[in-house]
């Protein structure tokens, strides 16, 4: 197998949270948005990160390519340590990864016309690009996302959610990078959209060989479109494995719960979708042991003492569970 584009090992973000209008000397307390994270992204794949709101899944993304500095951890990225490099390496470094966000309108410049967002990125790492090459590089991008280049000088609000977003995608996939991470890309467009983005990111890889980190909380998008899945919760990866073996044999409770929540188009449905018992814990106070003991139905007195680990083959079933199916 081929070395790893991207590994990440024990990422952890803590923030110091103190009240509001609590006095200067009181004392912070310790939010632990992702405590402990491993993973590895390799050429040509894509990973899906799935899990509820406030499990982690962006604030993860966002500390692997130092948008929020990490705690803790490494992340070693085209062999090169990102936590550790100075400005100008990460600058350097920078060409190599790109965004993709949640809100296709509110990640545009409103003040600029499509052409000028799309060039942005080229011209920041490469300013002396030549007028000409620039707008043939942009009108490039805007065919391969399906936009027309006679739209070049219209502005955002001129266009639909999903044409911002593809505007989004074009605008990433200008400096060529080999990583797009994608938070969430199409949980704020319509179903009918959604397919078209998720084809369109699939067709795009397969042409320039891109390497995915795809976030979502739609777990069909996440099954269409990925290579491997993993599965966070209150900042910690409960299952990670192969895209068809996770839907088919997943593992861990909360892993089962989400699947079984999955809409499927079958009037003879027999299963009812498992409901989790309560709200996703304050990762303020997260539970002793294992961080999912509350909610699951199979909890016993161990799992309070002992925080289970990621256990199965580096890439193959992993499953962060005592008592695991």
């Amino acid at each position: 197998m081929s070395e790893p584009i991207l590994d990440v090992k024990n990422l952890k973000v803590h923030f110091d949270i103190r009240p509001s209008g609590a006095m200067p000397w009181t004392k912070s307390r310790k939010l632990k948005a992702v405590d402990g994270v491993d993973f590895k992204l390799f050429p040509g794949e894509t990973l899906g990160i799935v899990g509820e709101s406030g499990c982690g899944k962006s604030t993860l993304a966002r500390a692997v390519i130092r948008m929020i500095p990490a705690a803790d951890g490494t992340v070693v990225m085209f062999g090169r340590d990102v936590l550790g490099m100075g400005k100008r390496e990460l600058q350097d470094v920078r060409k190599s990864f790109q965004m993709i966000f949640q809100d296709p309108l509110a990640s545009l410049n409103p003040r600029m016309t499509i052409g000028e967002i799309i060039a942005e990125p080229l011209l920041t790492h490469f300013p002396k690009t030549p007028k000409a090459e620039a707008q043939a590089r942009v009108r490039e991008m805007m065919e391969k996302v399906g936009l027309l280049p006679n739209l070049v000088n219209r502005y955002p609000h001129e266009f639909s959610g999903g044409q911002c977003q593809r505007i989004g995608i074009a605008r990433a996939l200008v400096l060529r990078p080999k990583l797009i991470i994608c938070d969430e890309p199409v949980s704020a467009l319509d179903v009918s959209i959604q397919a078209q983005v998720v084809n369109l990111l699939k067709d795009l890889q397969a042409e320039m060989g891109l390497s995915l980190i795809f976030i979502a909380h739609d777990l069909s998008v996440v099954k269409h479109i990925s290579d491997r899945v993993m599965v966070l919760y209150l900042g910690r990866a409960a299952e990670v494995a192969p895209a068809a073996e996770i839907y088919a044999n997943p593992r861990h409770p909360y892993t089962q719960a989400l699947i079984s929540a999955v809409p499927i188009p079958d009037p003879h449905r027999t299963q009812e979708p498992e409901l989790l018992a309560g709200d996703l814990p304050s990762p303020l106070d997260p539970p002793s042991g294992c961080v999912f003991r509350t909610r699951c139905r199979k909890a016993q007195a161990h799992c309070a003492e002992v925080r289970p680990e990621l256990e199965g083959p580096e890439e193959g079933h992993q499953v962060a569970c005592h008592y695991p199916d």
